[in-house]
């Protein structure tokens, strides 16, 4: 990503995207990051973001944000999401609308931050989880679907259970679906950050996990992105 350009990030206040804005703040790149609720904007403006205020369900705002000002945005990531008891989930409605505005800003990387248990990689969760999650999963499978229908060049990240501690740095991505496991937060963000300046996760679907918190298929093989 050279200076003339920023990424675009969806998500930033709060989780896994709040530690992606800190991985990219650290590595001093150009940050646009959409925010729904001004609550964090000081706290994102602070360490150095662009903050543009609009609403992922919004099509339009979601379009403008990334066409409005400069530098261009080169790459996008998203984490959005919520929990099953969320009214109008931006799991799948929102994420469209960030997909198809990226295709029209002509980004030329997507990151969207996923889970273990969408697609194929349910094999992966007891069938208790899978239950719990349904609604969920189902949403996060449909947003998926529609960035690889996109055209963009896709990176999809699968986060297994997810926990707000420090990083282990023992974080490792696998394209094995069968794999699942435990990660703390600030591990994907380091993961993200990795897939954003290398090709080597371009077009690939991964699961996330902590290496040392791995369950059900420990034996896997891990995308070296370095």
């Amino acid at each position: 990503m050279n200076s003339e350009s920023c990424i675009f990030l969806a998500g930033a206040s709060r989780g896994v995207g709040r530690e992606i804005a800190n991985c990219l703040a650290d590595a001093q790149m150009k940050v646009r990051a959409l925010l729904r609720s001004p609550d964090t904007r000081p706290e994102l403006e602070a360490i150095g973001l662009e903050v543009v205020m609009g609403d992922a369900l919004d099509a339009t705002a979601t379009e403008r944000a990334f066409l409005d000002g400069t530098p261009p945005v080169r790459a996008a990531i998203s984490t959005i999401g919520g929990l099953p008891k969320d009214g109008q989930r931006a799991d799948y409605l929102g994420n469209r609308n960030l997909i198809d505005a990226a295709v029209k800003a002509k980004v030329e990387k997507f990151i969207l931050i996923s889970s273990i248990g969408s697609g194929n990689s349910a094999i992966a969760l007891p069938p208790q989880a899978m239950e719990t999650l349904k609604s969920v999963l189902i949403e996060k499978e449909k947003a998926e679907q529609h960035l690889l229908e996109s055209g963009l060049t896709y990176v999809i990240i699968r986060p297994g259970g997810l926990k707000s501690e420090p990083a282990t740095k023992n974080g490792v991505l696998t394209e094995d679906c069968r794999v699942a496991g435990t990660i703390h937060r600030p591990d994907v963000a380091l993961l993200a950050c990795a897939c954003l300046m290398s090709d080597k996760a371009d077009n690939k679907i991964l699961s996330a996990v902590d290496r040392q918190m791995a369950y059900g298929q420990t034996d896997f093989e891990v995308l070296d992105i370095a």
